[in-house]
């Protein structure tokens, strides 16, 4: 049985996430919204300097509605202004990890045909080099210290470029200051054709079960639906216009962004920003000097708090909510979170395919090693591998429907028509059991994805960088399991000769991919186990 949403969440009330965003102002405006490095920001100035962004947009761009703008950016105040400025403007937003290299930003602005970008300026060095590669026709750039006081401005701009020395040198010569583009106090025009419905709104790049990174198509009536599904949960445990929810997942992370980007702000919540969660010193500062009610992140993250020498002089007192997704909680982890601050962690499962939220434990009844029931108006099956229901409680591959799931990936109508049914169905590639009282156990994945520290890696996507080395006859990736980030990489490659060594792989792989998704162990061998028809057999390799 399909549990439903109540009446007063129901997602049709909206036919657009510009909707939404009217009704966040006109009930929260004055309220806390956002607040990074000590600036605050409250709705209504959030809206004032989104309306600003837009009218630039429109007036100083060539972009109309439904043309696609990338978001590089860490946890700032600029990222909920630029994605609210872009919705207004019509635009379908692209978020981008700003940790890519420039071979992976390539991938992703040629595949989406991004037109434009807001970037911050550390990372501009990468996007001069690809740039002539993609679509991109308007390059604005922001810096840390934007949208701070104007003398902390200065000064946090200035740290980062000549003290930190953070920000490399690149030339984009037609670029924008990002603090030109909220100057104008002209209005911006809610554009008639602007999406709406099932209209694409968000971008976001996934592996899906299988090959390389895909832009997962989620439309408007998605978040809108996936946010009213989470609320059901969140209104069990935490308040409207009262809570500090710290924001410590980075904000173009799917979950981060339903989260402090729509559900909380629909809640008039106040979102507290950490742009740089490694930081754990400076999380704890912030975790000791604000009243945070509500905290989001991932094991790695727990278990690097709870090891860290000045965690247990942290007041939990008004610690209402942790929840945790993106990666599995160890129990151990989560029952010593529990004991040292008294609050449980309420572990929830999702996807990029599903907007992500899929289930979510119900607070005060968490079933540690489970990610809870489904979230309301969502079905389940779980199926054997020739698409057949097991019986109750046996193991399978758990397969989604609801409003949530996507509506395809971008340009690719065979990859999508393998993961979604006819019947709408959506594969998760992941295996599950599934107990009399609905709670859903994650017992393996289907899937060759790797999960480091709850980024999702692909092996086709580092195969093909290894492979490009001139000594690599070819290779394959793996995971294998990490106490610390869940799973690491670890690559088995054939070398075209003796000379190679671990090091050189390394420091080509540096060269060309995110951090988190360069091997921590190289295994040198003759041979890789193959199919018959030639397809490397990595269960083979992992057992």
């Amino acid at each position: 049985m399909i549990e439903p949403l109540t009446k007063d969440l129901r997602p049709e009330q909206f036919t657009s996430l510009l909707e939404v965003i009217d009704y966040i102002v006109e009930a929260h405006g004055p309220l806390p919204a956002f607040s990074c490095f000590g600036k605050t920001l409250t709705f209504a100035e959030v809206n004032d300097l989104s309306n600003r962004f837009a009218h630039y947009l429109q007036s100083e761009t060539n972009l109309r509605p439904g043309d696609r703008i990338a978001i590089q950016l860490p946890n700032l105040l600029q990222f909920p202004v630029v994605f609210y400025g872009a919705v207004k403007a019509g635009l379908i937003v692209v978020n981008t990890n700003p940790l890519y290299t420039a071979h992976e930003m390539a991938h992703q602005f040629k595949d989406s045909g991004v037109k434009a970008i807001v970037i911050l300026n550390c990372f501009c060095a990468s996007l001069e080099k690809i740039i002539q590669e993609t679509d991109i026709e308007k390059v604005i750039i922001t810096q840390i210290g934007d949208l701070q006081n104007s003398f902390k401005r200065k000064v946090m701009n200035f740290g980062a470029r000549y003290i930190k020395k953070i920000v490399p040198a690149y030339r984009l010569p037609k670029a924008v200051d990002f603090m030109e583009t909220v100057q104008s106090f002209n209005v911006y025009l809610q554009a008639p054709e602007a999406g709406r419905g099932d209209d694409v709104a968000l971008l976001l790049y996934t592996g899906g079960t299988t090959g390389s990174a895909k832009g997962a198509m989620l439309s408007h009536n998605n978040l809108i639906a996936n946010m009213m599904q989470l609320r059901s949960r969140c209104l069990l445990v935490i308040g409207d216009q009262i809570e500090n929810i710290a924001a410590p997942l980075p904000l173009y992370h799917s979950y981060a962004f339903l989260l402090h980007c729509l559900t909380m702000p629909y809640a008039g919540n106040h979102n507290v920003l950490i742009t740089n969660p490694r930081d754990l010193g400076n999380v704890i500062k912030l975790l000791k000097g604000s009243r945070i009610s509500g905290f989001v992140g991932i094991n790695t993250l727990y278990l690097g708090l709870l090891r860290h020498r000045d965690f247990a002089s942290v007041d939990f007192s008004a610690m209402k909510f942790c929840g945790a997704g993106g990666m599995p909680m160890t129990t151990s982890v989560a029952e010593e979170w529990a004991t040292v601050t008294g609050c449980e962690i309420i572990e929830g499962y999702g996807l990029t395919e599903c907007s992500p939220v899929v289930s979510v434990n119900i607070p005060g009844k968490v079933k540690l090693g489970t990610v809870g029931p489904l979230v309301p108006e969502t079905e389940l099956q779980v199926v054997d591998d020739d698409g057949k229901e097991v019986d109750p409680g046996e193991r399978g591959e758990l397969w989604i429907r609801g409003p949530q799931v996507m509506q395809g990936y971008w340009q690719q109508p065979e990859a999508t028509a393998e993961t979604i049914t006819p019947q709408g169905w959506l594969k998760t590639g992941d295996y599950v059991q599934v107990g009399e009282d609905g709670y859903i156990r994650i017992v393996d994945r289907k899937k060759d994805m790797i999960l480091v520290s709850g980024f999702n890696v692909f092996p086709n996507e580092i195969e093909d960088w290894v492979n490009s080395h001139p000594d690599v006859l070819e290779s394959a990736a793996i995971g294998t399991p990490c106490e610390r980030t869940g799973e690491s990489v670890r690559l088995f490659v054939v070398a075209k000769n003796s000379g190679l060594n671990a090091e050189a792989i390394i420091s080509h792989c540096k060269s060309g991919l995110t951090a988190y998704k360069v091997p921590r162990e190289i295994r040198f061998v003759t041979d890789l186990p193959k199919s018959n028809i030639g397809k490397i057999l990595r269960r083979e390799l992992r057992d």
